[in-house]
């Protein structure tokens, strides 16, 4: 009796808390509608879907797509998501931005070089590997493959960015497009530097053209370029140009020694050390995380789900960021549940199917089908669910703003928190008899994922009443705890 009413306390902290949310966001939402059109209003019906896509990068060697969440009041932590494609044998230069990512191997192989702690640090990432990359630390990415496209999916945190835009990338490498940070120096200043003459520095500053993303020892490249002329060298050729870019004293203090290293372990990277085999590890920094070899934290017929938080992968604590993966079989949902501590963005790999959220108050925040590539946010405390079509598998991969272990409340199901409530104060919550709340309650014997036909698009009509009468107890039940603050 005693842990039923704290149950039930909860879940009335848990209401009230989305209540709450709800008023502010439709606070919000009058502020937005101002001067909209009736179409722009009608899409705030998939305000939960991102949509503000922009290509921050775009070359004939690859590009990069950015969906932006503007945050908030009811967003606990605005999230942007990344998409970078590369073609085969192609680099994405070396450069440092102002905001932390995490990164998915989605498709393809992947080089990725990361000063960490003052040292370089590779590693090769295959396909399901995550890895961080912190605000701040220089880092490439190469796709070294033969005829095979690296696709990476990437979280982008804006809580330590400069607020200019999306994202703010600064080059190290570059040209004249894109220009390196290095070139607002003045030519003399970077000739004392190097300890090279001014026209050394002004043809290394000048030459490359190609973009943020260029192909590396290819012929589909428009001219031979800065990158490619380096890797065609012999090794020790490589080795003296670069000692040419980078040369300082040649017994420098200790502070020059500490400033200089990281850089010079960087370009080496990339043009002196192409020889080492592939898988090698170099460099302390941690490494990355297979989500794909990890066995799922809830499996059934019906599907099965991992959740990464930093006690996996311990790099996720300092992001503040947790990672999960779902997997639905035709047809089947992952029941309808409550983030108390994070919100989700969540990104389709696979399939198609429904994204149901709602407000406590019963009514409807989204009902949208999604398919491959599209994302979805859900605020923390808002009640959601995801649905199969039953035309194949559902599959999403998405990213939590809270690292620490994940306990999703669900409210339907064999270990819903209506199961854990079943007490003669449930039953009055919906002003119904006990033996009568807990036959609805009791009906559903599986867990987390559930088979659930009759809602899968793109049959939604076929068996929709027995459907409703489910919405229907899930919407009285919440109506009920809510007005008990009114």
């Amino acid at each position: 009796m005693g842990n039923g009413a704290a149950h039930l306390l909860l879940l009335l902290v848990l209401c009230y808390g989305v209540q709450m949310a709800v008023g502010l966001y439709r606070g919000e939402k009058e502020d937005w509608r101002g001067d909209r059109d009736e179409t722009q209003i009608d899409r705030e019906e998939e305000w939960l879907l991102l949509q503000d896509s922009k290509r921050v990068v775009k070359t004939d060697a690859g590009e990069m797509m950015v969906l932006r969440n503007y945050g908030g009041r009811i967003i606990d932590r605005p999230m942007h998501i990344g998409f970078i494609t590369m073609e085969p044998r192609t680099l994405f230069v070396p450069q440092y931005i102002d905001s932390s990512l995490i990164l998915f191997i989605r498709t393809g192989e992947a080089k990725v070089g990361l000063i960490y702690k003052d040292e370089l640090a590779e590693r090769r990432l295959k396909i399901g590997d995550i890895y961080r990359i912190p605000a701040g630390s220089a880092f490439y990415l190469m796709n070294a493959e033969e005829g095979q496209r690296l696709h990476i999916i990437c979280s982008i945190d804006p809580s330590e960015s400069l607020g200019l835009g999306f994202f703010q990338s600064f080059y190290i490498g570059g040209g004249t497009y894109p220009p390196s940070i290095l070139a607002g120096f003045e030519l003399e200043t970077l000739s004392a530097a190097f300890n090279v003459t001014a026209d050394e520095v002004r043809e290394i500053m000048t030459r490359q053209q190609e973009g943020p993303i260029v192909f590396i020892g290819d012929s589909r490249a428009p001219r031979p370029s800065l990158w490619t002329k380096f890797l065609q060298l012999k090794e020790q050729d490589r080795l003296q140009h670069l000692k040419r870019m980078v040369k300082f004293q040649q017994q420098p203090s200790q502070g020059e020694e500490q400033r200089t290293w990281s850089w010079r372990k960087l370009l080496n990277s990339i043009f002196g050390q192409e020889n080492k085999k592939k898988g090698e590890k170099v460099g302390k920094s941690p490494d990355s995380y297979n989500i794909y070899d990890r066995r799922p934290d809830f499996r059934n017929n019906y599907g099965w789900s991992i959740a990464l938080d930093e006690s996996d992968y311990q790099p996720l604590k300092y992001s503040g960021i947790g990672v999960y993966l779902v997997n639905l079989t035709a047809g089947s949902m992952l029941a309808p549940h409550v983030n108390p501590t994070a919100t989700e963005y969540g990104i389709v790999l696979r399939g198609s199917g429904r994204i149901q959220i709602v407000f406590p108050n019963g009514t409807q925040a989204m009902d949208a089908t999604v398919k491959e590539g599209d994302v979805f946010w859900v605020p923390r405390y808002f009640p959601f669910c995801q649905i199969a079509a039953r035309s194949g598998p559902f599959e999403f991969f998405g990213f939590t703003t809270s690292a620490r272990e994940n306990r999703p409340q669900f409210l339907v199901g064999a270990n819903s928190i209506l199961q854990t409530l079943r007490s003669p104060e449930l039953a009055a919550a919906f002003g119904v008899s006990e033996d009568r709340i807990n036959r609805v309650i009791k009906a559903q014997r599986e867990a987390v994922i559930l088979p659930s036909a009759s809602a899968a698009p793109p049959d939604e009509e076929e068996g929709v009443a027995k459907f409703e009468r489910v919405q229907k107890v899930i919407k009285s039940f919440v109506n009920q705890v809510i007005m008990g603050f009114d």
